[in-house]
């Protein structure tokens, strides 16, 4: 019984005798390919997955009701704050603009930062893929 432990140890320490270290000049490749862009293209369909965390407050449908936050359909090229009949912070009348692919991104990755004052308390869409995916999905909704 107590042979099993020594032969186990034994046995671990043979299976990493011939394996080295990654070539040094590796790391720069690995970056490289990481700066190029996301391994998978960002698409609509992909933007839908990521909408559902979105559901709780928002809805995209045509003529849909607002939630805790606005109607979402027709959002991308429309105004700021531009909903009639939903009632926006302070802060997001303030804002201004047009929700185009760099506001709403920029919004999007981090809501309480572009808009100190909103009352989105999201945390935002860290990943930039997820953001372009979701963008891309709120551009078909029209």
């Amino acid at each position: 019984m107590r042979l099993a432990p020594v032969l186990l140890a034994g046995a671990l320490a043979l299976a990493g005798c011939g394996k080295s270290e990654p070539p040094a000049d590796s790391a720069p490749a690995a970056s490289e390919a990481a700066e190029a862009g996301p391994a998978v293209a960002p698409t609509a369909a992909m933007g839908e997955q990521v909408f559902r965390r979105c559901v709780a407050c928002h809805t995209v449908e045509k003529g849909g009701s607002h939630g805790i936050g606005p109607n979402l359909h027709g959002v991308v090229g429309a105004p700021v704050a531009s909903k009639p009949d939903f009632s926006y912070s302070g802060a997001m009348k303030a804002k201004g603009g047009v929700w185009n692919e760099a506001t709403l991104d920029a919004y999007l990755k981090a809501p309480m930062k572009d808009v100190p004052g909103t009352r989105m308390a999201f945390a935002g869409v860290i990943d930039a893929t997820d953001r372009k995916a979701l963008i891309l999905y709120l551009e078909e909704q029209k």
